[in-house]
């Protein structure tokens, strides 16, 4: 083996060098930054690491908005002191319709305006799936987990397929033109690569490609009770997702909303990934906010008793807003006023992560308040311990996780419409693991098969039950909401059945 020449060797000594000599202006650029905002002590350990430790380091921290932290922690501590909630809280004052009271308004006109809509290509999802399924005893996106249907579809699965179903429809009625729903799907810095490789795999579940956006949320560092950004080891911030009020900054940051405004989209449904009966694109509930000339909208489900524990919709301030259950007094959460001959209660609209934006309320309303709705979140955090010289986990809260709910910008709305919906027909939510008694993969099944069943004796069928305790599935393909299933009037169909 030859020797290296000295003039080799030469070389290598000066490209080392040059880099070093780079990496060492990079790092004097980044710290002054840092040291404007007394954070210098990201760099304590900086002669101790190694080359690409230091690439590391400068590589996270230049993409941290370190000028912004203050601010974010600042507004955070103003609203855990109250600051923004001195105002009294009172009931809802604005539009709200019911799935069951205003059923024909809703089903006629509403259906139509949302659908003229969808057919013109104005309409867009958001689907928020930054969350892994490890309460469900899955590794991997929630989206992935299969609840456990006949068909064994995935969540993401079953919510491709409904946008596929309707853009079916509205070409239908369109004279077969192509009709496009774009989704937007919000993931995590964790599960990214992996959901985006997932509707790769899949083919996107039936949609076109070029209708299938992925972006990711934001990550915050973690801050010490003074502000300070925690270091998790020697080269590395500790960093946590920004809640999934992070959906603005990431749309913007990821160019989401230009897209849109490329397509034309004018109305956009948000909705979250653990909830097995959303309706994506629900055109009763795009045409009501169109009707309403809303610039946001809620779908909600009424309490089941006074004091569920859940988030509600009222006002605060005279704007409309998510308050917490802990924040009503008895006499107020059992509050009730009369509603079609019963009692009904005042402050029972629940919140269920289901939303409606129109593109110019995030664009004129949402945009110019990014970063003026952090909460603060008081964790466990993992830190360096240099007595220890290792990362250490703490046995009590010692820091601050930095968080923004995606409800947090409804107090920017000028005309809010709210619109109730019917909990066995639209909320079958995924959240805890299987076998629990709520919101477990066996409880959505239930409501799942329960509606397969009820589509089809609303179109005629005559069901005979020949197996008790399995799943009924009319798959998203075949319908999106009971249409299409002319077919079984009068038909023998036995239980269970998968069409």
């Amino acid at each position: 083996m030859m020797s290296p020449t000295k003039e080799w060797l030469s070389d290598l000594a000066d490209k080392l060098s040059g880099q070093s000599k780079a990496t060492e202006e990079r790092k004097q650029n980044v710290y002054t930054r840092y040291e404007t905002y007394n954070q210098q002590h990201v760099f304590d350990h900086w002669n101790d690491l190694t080359s690409e430790q230091k690439l590391s380091l400068l590589d996270q921290l230049e993409n941290i908005k370190v000028e912004e932290l203050k601010d974010y922690l600042k507004d955070a501590q103003d609203d855990n002191l109250g600051v923004k909630a001195k105002a009294d809280i009172k009931p809802f004052t604005g539009k709200v319709s019911s799935s069951k009271k205003d059923s024909k308004y809703l089903k006629n006109t509403c259906y139509n305006l949302g659908l003229e809509s969808i057919k013109k290509n104005e309409v867009a999802t958001i689907l928020l799936a930054g969350g892994q399924g490890t309460r469900l005893g899955f590794d991997g996106p929630k989206g992935m987990f299969d609840i456990g249907m006949p068909s064994k579809r995935s969540l993401f699965c079953m919510i491709a397929e409904r946008i596929v179903r309707l853009s079916q429809i509205a070409a239908k009625e369109n004279d077969e033109k192509t009709v496009h729903i774009p989704i937007y799907i919000m993931t995590s810095p964790m599960n990214h690569e992996t959901t985006k490789n997932y509707f790769i795999s899949h083919n996107f579940f039936g949609l076109p490609a070029d209708d299938v956006k992925f972006f990711a949320q934001g990550t915050l560092p973690c801050l010490s009770p003074e502000g300070l950004i925690i270091m998790e080891s020697k080269y590395q911030c500790a960093m946590a997702p920004d809640g999934n009020g992070g959906i603005y900054p990431a749309m913007d940051r990821c160019g989401v909303l230009e897209d849109m405004k490329r397509r034309g989209i004018k109305h956009i449904h948000a909705f979250a990934i653990d909830n097995a009966l959303v309706k994506p694109a629900d055109p009763i509930f795009i045409g009501y906010c169109i009707d309403e000339k809303a610039d946001c909208g809620n779908k909600v489900l009424w309490k089941q008793d006074a004091h569920e524990k859940v988030g509600i919709i009222a006002e605060r301030g005279q704007k409309p807003c998510v308050i917490e259950y802990s924040e009503l007094s008895q006499n107020m959460a059992e509050q009730t006023k009369g509603f079609m001959g019963r009692k009904k209660l005042v402050y029972g609209a629940a919140n269920i992560c289901n939303h409606y934006y129109s593109t110019s309320f995030l664009e004129d309303k949402v945009w110019p308040n990014q970063g003026k709705y952090y909460h603060i979140a008081k964790k466990k955090i993992p830190y360096w311990d240099d007595d220890k010289n290792e990362t250490v986990t703490p046995a009590e809260n010692n820091g601050i996780k930095l968080e923004s709910f995606i409800f947090d910008v409804f107090p920017l709305s000028s005309s809010m419409a709210i619109l109730e919906v019917e909990r066995e027909e639209e909320f079958a939510p995924v959240k805890n693991a299987p076998g629990s008694s709520t919101d477990s993969p066996e409880t959505a099944r239930e409501k799942l098969s329960n509606l397969a069943v009820k589509w089809l004796r609303d179109a005629g069928a005559v069901l005979v039950v020949t197996e008790e305790g399995k799943p009924c599935e009319i798959g998203p393909l075949t319908s999106y909401s009971g249409e299409g299933l002319d077919e079984y009037k009068d038909r023998t169909v036995e239980c269970p059945f998968s069409i």
